[in-house]
């Protein structure tokens, strides 16, 4: 084997790759030193694959390893958080952001941003005010609720009211609902890290109002429901409802917890959707606090509400974690501009996003794939086939797990490349899109693409099947 140590002394000198073409033409635009730490890097590249025996031998050209400098300096210069097309038909993809904002939050947004800000400050007083009050009194107006709180994310939610109502003592959960959400998030886990000692209650098919009631000890200080919005289990079972919870609660003097997880503030299914409890509803059973997601079936933006009792609720204001867990003012501006649209529920079904994405009918998805069908094939030529194939989106975020959103799909099969490759393409490509490999093809299902982003595909796609 060839010892490829002497040809070390080839590599260029950094002086002299920021002399060459690729790279002198890239100083009119960028610092020095960012030029210097892409050849830098090239150089390293080239050096390792050189000492590598099982790599093929670099191109040691200087006009060669500037131009792998160019490459890594856009590399270096491409934002890692940055806008996907969704061909997927996941409507709250986790992975992709979840839900998407409506005009007028990313509006408000925009207006808060852009100088200072009410953030903490009251206007009519002239002093310090604070930041909760943004979205408080419009929480109370959607759901009924006395008083009510935004922290960054429901488990920050769960956590916090743990903390302050629980901390030191114990708190009754049913077997059946010790769940974990993505991210390895677990009620078990979750209780412990807010200091409360968990008790299981029933089995995990069948729990009973008696079961609870046997349960509660000298250390009980609250009992948690946990709404299963991300499985089902079926058959031979029983749960306790929220009204019998509320009042066993009052009976002992505990308060009742429920995490509703993706949250809904209208009643769904008219869009054809299962039927799920709304935060107003689920406060009318007599539960004392609910939690629930901002950027799940709300539609917002990350964030973890709570709405129930004054009494209760200011006594999570009041925890430490209540500052370490609160929402900057991008994320409130948001919040409050989508909560607004909520007033209006009509408004709120044509503005929200995530609502309009779960509202498209089977019929419209149709009509999509065959207004794009003649673009793509245009722009692949005869690198590719397609087909309009009925399909099934979801809703994702870890709600209505059982819920199907009939549809139709655009399915690729490329001629030159694997379907592998044609993903990984497209995946890299500017803007990313991702799409979803599904029977040996590709497949691009329009609900997710928002509107403005098709002329986008197409061009990507034709990108990717090139060459």
């Amino acid at each position: 084997m060839t010892d490829r140590h002497p040809l070390l002394r080839q590599l260029p000198a950094i002086d002299r790759l920021l002399g060459t073409p690729p790279l002198a033409q890239l100083a009119a635009v960028h610092p020095h030193v960012q030029l210097r730490e892409a050849a830098q890097r090239a150089v390293e590249e080239v050096r390792r694959q050189l000492l590598d025996e099982q790599a093929p031998l670099p191109d040691l050209d200087p006009a060669a390893v500037a131009a792998r400098a160019a490459s890594i300096l856009a590399q270096l210069e491409t934002p890692s958080l940055r806008r996907v097309l969704n061909l997927t038909g996941t409507v709250l993809h986790t992975n992709l952001g979840r839900a998407p904002l409506a005009a007028s939050a990313l509006q408000a947004v925009g207006d808060v941003s852009r100088g200072y800000s009410t953030l903490e400050y009251d206007l009519a007083l002239g002093k310090r005010g604070e930041r909760h009050v943004h979205v408080e009194e419009l929480l109370c107006r959607l759901t009924g609720a006395e008083s009510a709180l935004a922290v960054n994310n429901n488990a920050g939610a769960v956590l916090l009211a743990l903390s302050a109502l629980a901390g030191g003592k114990s708190a009754l959960v049913s077997r059946g609902e010790l769940i974990e959400i993505g991210g390895s998030f677990r009620i078990p886990e979750i209780m412990a890290a807010g200091g409360v000692r968990l008790v299981e209650v029933g089995a995990t098919n069948k729990t009973h109002l008696k079961d609870f009631a046997r349960a509660i000890g000298p250390d009980t200080a609250l009992i948690l429901k946990v709404h299963t919005s991300n499985y089902l289990i079926l058959g031979f079972t029983a749960a306790v409802t929220g009204e019998e919870l509320a009042a066993l609660g009052r009976e002992r003097g505990l308060p009742v917890l429920e995490d509703l997880g993706s949250g809904l503030l209208l009643d769904l299914t008219t869009l054809g959707l299962p039927r799920e409890p709304t935060v107003r509803e689920t406060l009318a059973t007599g539960i004392d606090l609910v939690t629930f997601s901002g950027d799940k079936l709300l539609g917002g933006p990350q964030a973890g509400l709570i709405a129930g009792r004054k009494e209760l609720v200011d006594r999570l204001k009041q925890h430490p974690l209540a500052r370490a867990l609160r929402l900057d003012k991008m994320t409130l501006a948001a919040l409050e501009a989508t909560l607004r649209l909520y007033l209006d529920p009509l408004r709120a079904l044509q503005e929200v996003p995530t609502l309009r994405l779960l509202a498209i009918t089977t019929e419209e998805v149709q009509r999509r794939c065959l207004e794009l069908l003649p673009q793509l094939q245009a722009a692949a030529g005869e690198r590719a086939e397609f087909e309009i194939i009925a399909s099934t989106s979801t809703v994702g975020g870890g709600a209505m797990p059982l819920a199907e959103l009939p549809g139709f799909a655009i399915a690729v099969t490329p001629h030159r490349l694997s379907l592998q490759q044609l993903a990984d393409r497209l995946r890299c490509g500017d803007p990313p899109v991702i799409a979803r490999v599904q029977d040996q093809r590709l497949l691009l299902d329009p609900r997710t693409l928002l509107p403005g982003e098709e002329e986008l595909l197409v061009a990507a796609l034709g990108e990717a099947l090139a060459n």
